[in-house]
């Protein structure tokens, strides 16, 4: 499709069905609309339901809200519940909430608000309603990373928590790290169904509330330079969209912005982080979410076999 790829490449959706976290603002909510208006029956799994019934006031086409908190896992429990007795199926699962830089924060299961909302949270999730995709031809599992994977990011095993000492760009950077090491390794472990890929995403830097946390010596600069840094959240969603639904699109494949750094620009596959293809890595990150969030997946263990981006087969 050539590297100008916008919501006007995307296939029809129609027949599919489309979850979407986070999706009353920003990222999530351009997803959405534009999965809508192409067809899909979407869900906006929001924390905040009034948000999210009035975000889908004004979208098109079949959208539906359901209530999520990924910083509690009897929500996300209750969620899923709540998804597998209204859906008999599930095309899209778009992993796109998140929060950055937050101040020292903890979820309501005691885990670290960064790494427990941006990356158990939708581990727990995206395990519970794994089933309700494994059997749909074509479905996906997009998790939206970012560039701060490679911002003093690495997966502390001695203190997933941040218990002894917190740098809320650190911890960002390990949640962030963690989102592409989940999306890798769950991807080896679906290669075997042949029926479910995963795929990860980034959108460079978009002017959404997402920043709201940014230390206040960096707020204004960044105020002044966001006309030169940023694009706006539509195009933001676009490598999320296009890792959704562009059929040659590879399991194992990290979609960013195609201008220069990945800041801005139209959607392309991209490389991540050398460290974020440490299998071993991967498959630990793995045993200790499971062990974290109580959830098991239904597919079998990784093969050990490598994974490099997009070497998986198509859908």
């Amino acid at each position: 499709m050539g590297e100008q790829w916008t919501t006007a490449s995307m296939p029809d959706q129609r027949g599919r069905v489309a979850l979407v976290t986070g999706a009353n603002a920003g990222l999530g909510y351009e997803t959405a609309k534009a999965l809508a208006e192409r067809g899909a029956c979407v869900v906006l799994a929001v924390r905040d339901v009034e948000k999210g019934e009035q975000a889908a006031a004004r979208m098109t086409g079949d959208v539906t809200v359901q209530a999520l908190d990924l910083t509690s896992l009897d929500s996300v429990r209750t969620a899923a519940a709540a998804l597998r007795s209204r859906l008999d199926r599930l095309d899209l699962l778009i992993n796109n909430a998140g929060v950055m830089y937050t101040p020292k924060q903890i979820t309501r299961d005691g885990f670290e608000m960064q790494f427990g909302t941006n990356h158990l949270g939708h581990f727990a999730l995206t395990g519970l309603l794994l089933d309700l995709m494994l059997p749909v031809p074509g479905s996906r599992v997009v998790t939206v990373s970012s560039t701060g994977h490679r911002i003093r990011a690495a997966i502390h095993f001695d203190d997933l928590q941040w218990e002894r000492s917190y740098g809320r760009a650190a911890a960002y950077g390990q949640s962030k790290l963690a989102n592409l090491m989940f999306t890798y390794e769950l991807q080896r472990r679906l290669a075997a169904h042949g029926t479910t890929i995963a795929l990860a995403a980034h959108p460079g830097m978009s002017n959404t509330e997402l920043a709201r946390n940014t230390p206040a010596a960096l707020r204004l600069p960044l105020t002044w330079l966001a006309p030169l840094i940023t694009q706006t959240p539509a195009m933001g969603a676009l490598p999320t969209l296009r890792a959704a639904t562009d059929p040659a699109a590879l399991g194992g494949q990290y979609y960013g912005p195609g201008g220069r750094n990945e800041v801005k620009g139209h959607p392309r596959p991209v490389t991540s982080s050398s460290a974020s293809y440490e299998m071993a890595v991967q498959q630990r990150l793995w045993a200790a979410s499971e062990e974290l969030t109580g959830v098991k997946f239904p597919v079998a263990e990784s093969k050990g076999s490598p994974l490099t981006s997009g070497s998986a087969a198509t859908t």
